[in-house]
């Protein structure tokens, strides 16, 4: 046999152990997680260092899929060592080629709108009605109506300190375990006065399912501060959004569509010149069915302090805006 035949059928046999080349395909866009499951490293070893999950209701950027008749992901979780991390589809819903999840930082500031460092805390904010259609069942959207505060302001979702990852703070497992669990009402009540109770109740409508358990375990245990502290602070920003023409343009196109660049300027007009670029745009669905559902914030600054909103947003990194726009969902009359 000549020598070419040797090296060609010794390259053959390398081809036979190896098996076919990886099949994933590169891809952008955001995976939103609908339940608790594992991330792993490697979906044939199902390796998991660190004991990764994703987490419901949580988005991840999306780098590619396992085939194109996708049974996996790769994501990113932040905080995750290493990041990149392979989830199930069955885990979660897949919109491509929109990043509306918490959006990592850019790092291109607004020239002339404050320091422009990474942002250390992000606030989001829902469109209850938006939320409430995939989530009827739950007990403040049976109350949803179109005349409500909460059919006509957006509302608390949290206030989360960065980077992304941030998490459990000093939390026993059994805590941690019962949180992703969803099983909020076996969680510890964090200790607020009646007064801070009182405003969390009108801007959060979730405290009803007891979501300010959930995000006092995964996030208020990182701030640094109390537990009143944290949600008198988160109430306050989320209130100043809800006393400005942000959520005048939501209340008053409920029922039509709305651009992010249109959101984005009434950020700037509320809050400061440069502050609508650190607001990125959350949506659900794709084409016609796309919806608004949520507006993230970057902050930086004085934020366990008085510093005003438009001080703290215009001080963090700008950000992409999110989805172009969609449907501000009317709540039901």
């Amino acid at each position: 046999m000549s020598n070419a035949a040797a090296v060609f059928g010794a390259l053959l046999s390398v081809i036979v152990i190896l098996g076919p080349a990886r099949a994933e395909e590169a891809m952008t866009g955001t995976f939103t997680a609908t339940q608790t499951c594992p991330a792993f490293q490697s979906i044939r070893k199902a390796t998991n260092p660190g004991d990764i999950n994703v987490q419901t209701d949580t988005a991840y950027d999306v780098l590619a899929k396992n085939k194109p008749d996708a049974t996996h992901y790769r994501i990113v979780v932040e905080g995750a060592k290493p990041a990149e991390r392979w989830v199930s589809a069955s885990c979660g819903r897949v919109e491509a080629g929109d990043r509306t999840a918490r959006p990592r930082s850019t790092s291109r500031p607004e020239a002339g709108d404050g320091s422009g460092v990474r942002a250390t805390h992000v606030l989001a904010v829902s469109w209850e009605p938006a939320f409430c259609a995939k989530h009827a069942s739950k007990t403040e959207c049976q109350e949803l109506k179109s005349t409500s505060y909460a059919g006509t302001h957006l509302s608390l979702h949290g206030l989360w300190p960065q980077p992304r990852g941030t998490q459990y703070c000093n939390v026993p497992n059994d805590v941690k375990e019962l949180d992703r669990n969803h099983d909020w009402e076996d969680l510890p009540e964090p200790e607020l006065s009646a007064e801070t109770l009182k405003r969390l109740a009108a801007i959060m409508p979730g405290v009803q399912s007891k979501l300010q358990r959930h995000e006092w375990i995964v996030h208020g245990t990182c701030y640094g501060s109390s537990a009143d502290s944290y949600f008198s602070r988160a109430a306050g920003l989320a209130e100043a959004i809800d006393a400005s023409k942000v959520a005048q343009l939501f209340a008053e196109n409920a029922g039509r569509n709305l651009s992010a660049d249109a959101i984005r300027a009434a950020f700037d007009d509320a809050f400061g010149a440069g502050a609508g670029a650190r607001v990125t745009v959350s949506c659900s669905g794709r084409g016609d069915n796309r919806r608004i559902t949520e507006l993230v914030i970057n902050l930086a600054g004085d934020i366990t302090g008085s510093a005003p909103l438009g001080d703290l947003a215009r001080a963090a990194d700008s950000i992409d805006r999110g989805c172009p726009g969609g449907l501000v969902l009317r709540a039901p009359d």
